[in-house]
């Protein structure tokens, strides 16, 4: 296994100390795996995607104009 050092906030250390029974290289790993796992998935989703750019611009325009529709009626 691999030793990394991690820099945290000193408040974030304050409040780790505050539970010294937690293993934090464990959250740690757990986080990292979760992370590359998420980010995983979503290369092999945008891999497999038609989805250009400019449908992505031109959805969220839809998105946004029908949201300012519904906040003028007050919905």
């Amino acid at each position: 296994m691999v030793t990394m050092t991690l820099a945290v906030p000193g408040e974030l250390r304050n409040k780790m100390e505050l539970f010294p029974e937690i293993n934090w290289s464990e959250v740690a790993r757990q986080a990292f795996n979760q992370k590359i796992s998420d980010l995983e998935f979503l290369r092999k989703f945008k891999s497999k995607s038609k989805f250009t750019e400019e449908d992505a611009l031109r959805l969220g325009a839809e998105v946004s104009r029908k949201v300012a529709e519904r906040h003028k009626r007050g919905n």
